[in-house]
């Protein structure tokens, strides 16, 4: 479809003004090293491995990929620069960064230190959302075990835990309550909980249990949110069945359309257990299946709250034109822009100068922890088309505007 270029997205002067010229040179020699697809692998290996060996190498990874996509190790840390994101008009989604965490205490921990991120975001005017993982405040085999007998309809919601041992109900019954405390939380301090996708084989148990969040604290505004991977050939219906079930129920459907981080995993799954994956046949079917998402969440705006979570300039436009065409104003409360921090921000700070509703996804958390996080993004940067190379050809113009 043919769309017009309504906000410019490639005005480098304003989407680099937070950076000063010492990090923006960093930023090139950080982005040119990710260009390099067999860089990226090797380094993602040696740092794996540093770790388990207890290297001293978290002075180089906070110097470099930390500081590029992370705010920083603790919570205080991320101050100073949300307080420089609001200054040009961009907001936060703070996200603690654990994962891989297998223990009750750890789970206690986290739910604990999520409660904590909103009383600090309640604190800001400019951190309306958290994120959170589900994999954060459970056990993965305790989600895959349920996640053939967990189903969300048009009709209603059922999460069946006659699988499960009388320990293990319980166990689930603390995964419940965690996160409902969470969403509580949440609810009193007027701030919204972003709940990621994760793998197939354990995400209709999360869609389950976010959507019974959801029928919980979404009456009256939007407070907790689904994120919709459209990488997945059956996620567009899977949003469509949401909204009936929400609009039956009288509540807003909380949507954040992404295409989303896992098609790796889910391909060589499928390969192993000689199943079909769930994943589109290729990104051209991805691209359709995001941008027919977003046409029906701005259709339906009035029971939906839209979040567009991506780097694809087409798409963002797309919801800008789409918007445009049905007169609804660029700042609609039920729509919001979401890049990356360290990602975009050619759309991030065009949209806001613009005057959209638009955030950078921060998360935070000790190095080791967000280790995970941090080479997701470096393989997306280096198996994207184009991704990191329209990356370095926005820092290097910039750089030659300012005579670097």
């Amino acid at each position: 479809m043919k769309i017009k270029s309504i906000i410019p997205l490639d005005n480098t002067a304003d989407a680099f003004a937070y950076k000063s010229d010492t990090q923006l040179r960093k930023a090139n020699a950080l982005f040119y090293l990710m260009n390099q697809n067999w860089l990226v692998k090797l380094g993602a290996k040696l740092t794996e491995l540093a770790v388990q060996w207890k290297l001293p190498v978290k002075s180089l990874i906070r110097s470099t990929i930390f500081e590029q996509f992370v705010g920083g190790e603790t919570l205080t840390e991320t101050t100073d620069l949300i307080e420089k994101l609001n200054q040009f008009n961009v907001k936060v989604i703070l996200d603690y960064g654990a994962e891989g965490k297998e223990t009750e205490a750890d789970f206690d921990n986290i739910k604990e230190e999520f409660i904590r991120v909103i009383s600090y975001s309640a604190s800001r005017s400019n951190v309306p959302l958290i994120g959170i993982k589900i994999t954060a405040l459970a056990r993965f085999a305790l989600l895959e075990k349920l996640n053939d007998f967990a189903v969300v309809s048009k009709f209603n919601t059922v999460i069946n835990t006659s699988p499960l041992t009388s320990s293990e109900k319980e166990e689930w019954d603390r995964v419940v309550r965690r996160t409902f405390e969470i969403c509580e939380m949440a609810a009193q301090k007027g701030i919204g909980v972003l709940i990621d996708a994760e793998e197939s084989w354990i995400q209709n148990t999360i869609d389950a249990l976010t959507m019974e969040a959801m029928l919980a604290f979404n009456k009256e505004k939007t407070v907790v949110f689904n994120t919709i991977q459209l990488y997945r050939h059956d996620r567009l219906d899977f949003l469509k069945l949401s909204h009936v079930l929400a609009v039956k129920n009288d509540i807003i459907f909380g949507a954040k359309i992404v295409r989303g981080a896992y098609m790796e995993k889910e391909r060589k799954r499928a390969q192993e257990k000689q199943e079909t994956a769930l994943i589109q046949p290729d990104k051209s079917a991805s691209d359709a299946d995001f941008n027919k998402a977003i046409e029906f969440c701005v259709q339906h705006l009035d029971t939906i709250s839209l979040i567009v979570a991506s780097h694809n300039e087409y798409s963002v436009q797309y919801t800008i034109n789409l918007l445009q065409a049905a007169n609804l104003p660029l700042d609609h409360p039920h729509v919001h822009f979401s890049q990356l921090y360290g990602m975009s921000d050619n759309i991030t700070f065009n949209l806001a100068k613009a005057g959209c509703h638009v955030s950078k996804y921060l998360p935070y958390g000790p190095i080791n922890d967000v280790i995970p996080y941090l080479m997701r993004r470096a393989q997306e940067n280096s198996s994207v088309a184009g991704q990191t190379s329209r990356e370095l050809f926005l820092i290097r113009k910039e750089m030659q505007r300012r005579k670097l």
